[in-house]
This record gives structure tokens, sequence and C-alpha cells, in this order.
């Protein structure tokens, strides 16, 4: 058998690409009297050359759509959880709704305080109400969704029967479109105020006291990619692993030498560049994977550097680059900030800053910071017992203290960011690398808008 779709001839080369992944099962391969090579193969079940262009097109479309189903079907188990949770607090409202109106009937039973309370509870449950309204219209929307994802998957499979009876370009413009309206929902349901953190997972145990350990958070869902940087300056080499398993065993990987050393260990990956301090200066870094180079780089002015305005544990932190759901931040300081906290939106394109928040917290007293959904959170330490003990909020330039427990089980962070993609911290945890899940709650306003 000669396939139609194989290379210049070199026999065994020419029969080699076509594998168990591209459909083919090939045996043996010889060179005829006349020079022709010869494969004994089995063509795949659909009859279709994958090197192909339409059917690479296809098969690039049914792994969007397959990436999509997968998304979908987090979102609906996160939206049936975060549904039962609304159900169970409608309920205690109702609860709280009939004592009020005894308390209301009977107010001689009752003294004013504790009738005080009971209102104040009232008035703090109201919110719920619209709560609930959009939890059941996202669940409708939910439904739609995936009847939306049946309905390309099913054109999908007519394709592959019939080669080239569909506009291939109609068709991806639906995959896309349906790329969008996932990422809005997602959006919309994963922001929120930050309510707890879980136990720590410990991923693997490795490198020195101090690093720093990453995915891509605008990567594909199929995208498992983790790179790594060990030490906290001075350090030049990236190494990046195939998937998570991988870098859990230590194997696959390819690294990366920057052309300038790096300063902390507040780096993130972000769409496939490293954005990153250059050591002894506040000159950041955007340095992309693919091409080995770096696309800008920009100083960050006025910016302490060199352990000027580290956090408490130093490490040359001055300067730590964070993503959330709404982009590319850095966190630093100056001294005309009198070295509290300044938190910078900054484009990722070119590393200017869009616009700045002071937070008036001091940069020394706290041990790690992170974003979520536009705010900042810091932990009171980086050694045993800390917790989430501040949030400023740049939607309202505004702050307050708070008091989140997290377990540091090996008692010495230096390193704590938050991924959107994953809604989890990853953390740099004296010499283990370690990831929280996170639990956020929002209250949708009556508007429908968060």
């Amino acid at each position: 058998l000669h396939p139609p779709c194989l290379p210049p001839p070199y026999c065994q080369p020419l029969c080699q690409p076509f594998g168990p992944d591209d459909g083919w099962q090939v045996y043996t391969s010889a060179q005829a009297p006349d020079g022709k090579c010869l494969c004994t193969a089995v063509i795949p079940v659909q009859g279709t050359c994958s090197r192909d262009l339409r059917s690479r097109q296809l098969r690039q479309l049914m792994e969007k759509v397959q990436n999509i189903s997968q998304s979908m079907e987090v979102l609906d188990l996160r939206t049936y959880r975060d549904l039962q949770y609304v159900r169970n607090t409608e309920s205690l409202m109702k609860g709280l709704d009939s004592r009020l109106k005894v308390a209301t009937e009977s107010q001689k039973s009752l003294n004013t305080k504790s009738f005080q309370e009971l209102k104040d509870k009232m008035t703090e449950l109201l919110p719920l109400i619209p709560v609930l309204d959009q939890y059941k219209m996202d669940t409708k929307m939910i439904v739609q969704l995936k009847e939306e994802v049946r309905n390309v998957s099913g054109s999908l499979l007519a394709i592959q029967e019939e080669m080239g009876a569909y506009d291939y370009e109609e068709l991806q413009q639906r995959v896309l479109v349906l790329e969008a309206r996932l990422h809005a929902c997602m959006q919309k349901l994963g922001c929120g105020r930050l309510t707890g953190v879980s136990n720590p997972i410990t991923i693997r145990a490795s490198g020195s006291r101090f690093g720093s350990w990453m995915t891509d958070t605008m990567a594909p869902s199929a995208d498992s990619r983790v790179w790594y940087m060990d030490g906290y300056y001075k350090g030049r080499r990236v190494l990046e692993f195939r998937t998570l398993n991988d870098f859990i065993t230590g194997q696959n990987f390819v690294q990366h030498l920057l052309p300038h050393p790096w300063a902390g260990t507040g780096h993130v990956v972000f769409n496939g560049s490293l954005y990153y301090n250059k050591y002894q200066s506040n000159i950041v870094v955007k340095y992309h994977f693919r091409s080995r180079s770096v696309l800008v780089q920009r100083s960050l002015n006025a910016a302490g550097y060199n352990n000027t305005f580290p956090y408490s544990w130093g490490g040359f932190s001055d300067i730590d680059f964070m993503v959330d759901e709404n982009g590319l931040w850095a966190v630093y300081t100056t001294n005309q900030n009198a070295g509290n906290i300044v938190v910078s939106k900054v484009d990722p394109q070119t590393l200017e800053i869009l616009r700045s928040w002071d937070t008036g917290y001091p940069k020394r007293s706290a041990g790690e910071s992170f974003m979520i959904c536009g705010t900042l959170y810091v932990t009171n330490s980086h050694l045993a017992g800390a917790k989430i003990y501040f949030a400023y909020y740049t939607n309202t330039s505004s702050y307050e203290y708070t008091d989140i427990p997290f377990h540091n089980q090996y008692s010495h962070i230096s390193m704590l960011d938050y991924n959107p993609r994953e809604r989890v911290l990853y953390t740099w945890n004296n010499g283990h690398q370690v990831v929280y899940n996170v639990t956020l709650f929002h209250v949708i306003k009556t508007s429908g808008e968060l």
C-alpha cells in the first residue's frame, strides 16, 4: 500500500510519520526494484489523510470543542455547588423572616437590643435575594451553552464522514463565539471576594529554600506546562516542564537561559511570556518563550529595588508581578509613598503603567501578597501562624482588615500567587511547591452587574 499523502521517497522516514496518533498503523516498509517505497499499513476508518489541511483544521476544531465541553463540566459543577449554598441561605433567610414577624407582633417579649439585632441580621441577608435570582438565570444560560456545544460537536462528526461538506470558516467562527461566551460566563461566576483558603496540597519538594513556580494564566485548558525558577537573585535558568505530572517526576523539560538575571520571586507567565524584575535595577522585562527573546523592557519609575522595599522575608522581593481576572499587575513601593504598597495596572504589551493605587499598607510589614478580581490581599507574615490580614479594593480605592487563616505548613513562604485560570494559590514554601484552593463569594447587584 502506498498511502496518497506520503512525503518524497526515503522508505523508513517515509513510513515513520504514520502512527496511532494519525490514525495509521504501520507494520513494515520496503523498497521496490523500481525505487518506489512500499508501506504495509492499515488505513484509518474514516479514510482520510491526517496531513490534509482540512483534516488538520477539523482536528483542531474538535480539540477546541472538547476543551469547551470540559470547561462547561467544571462550570456546571461549580454553579451547582454555589446554587446549593444559596438555597440553604434562602431557607435561613426565610426562618429569620418568620422570627422577625413574631417579634414584630409581640415586641413586649423582646428587649430593644435583641430586636435590633434581628433587624440588622435581616438587613445583612437582603442582598442574597438578587444573588439567588442571578444564579437561577446563570443555570439556564449554562444549559443553553451545553446544548450549543452538543450541536457543534454533532456538526463536526457529520463533517468527519463527509469531508469538505461544510464551510470551515463559519464553523471556526461558531467555536470562537462559544469560547467568548464561556469565558464571559466563567468570569461572571468566578469573581468575588476571598472568604476562605483550603488546606495546603504539596505538589513537590525540590530546589532551595526560595524560588517560584507557575503555569500560564492565559493558556488553554489543555496546556498544563509548568515553569520553575529556583532561587531569588542572579538566576537566569528557567525550566519548562511539559505537564504537571512531568514537573512532579522532574522529567521532560526544556531549559530557557534568560539574557538578564532576575531579582526576587515575583515572576509570572502570562500569554506565553515571562514578566520579571531585572537584578539590581527597577527595570521590568518581558521575555517571550517561543522566540527566546526579550520583547520589551522598561524602568518602573521611582520603584525601590535591591532590598530597598522588600516583603518581610527579604530576598530582593521589591517588585512583584501578579495576574488575576483583570489582567497584569505590579506591586512595589517608592520613597514618595513612604514605603507603602503601590498597586499598578500594567499594559502587558508595552509594560506601561495604566493606573496606580497607594494602599497605605507598609510593604516591609507584609509577608506576601496576591491579586484576585482586582483586590490585593496581604499576609501579615511569611512564617508559621500567618493569615490574610489586609485587603485593598482597587474598584473602590478602599481597604479593610481581614482575618482569613491559612495553614503555612512549612513555615517560610517566599512566593504566593493566584492563578485565575485554575482558581488556586501557587506557593513556594521552604523548598516545597504547594497549592491552595480558594473560596470566593460575590454579591450581585440588583442591576445584574458584578
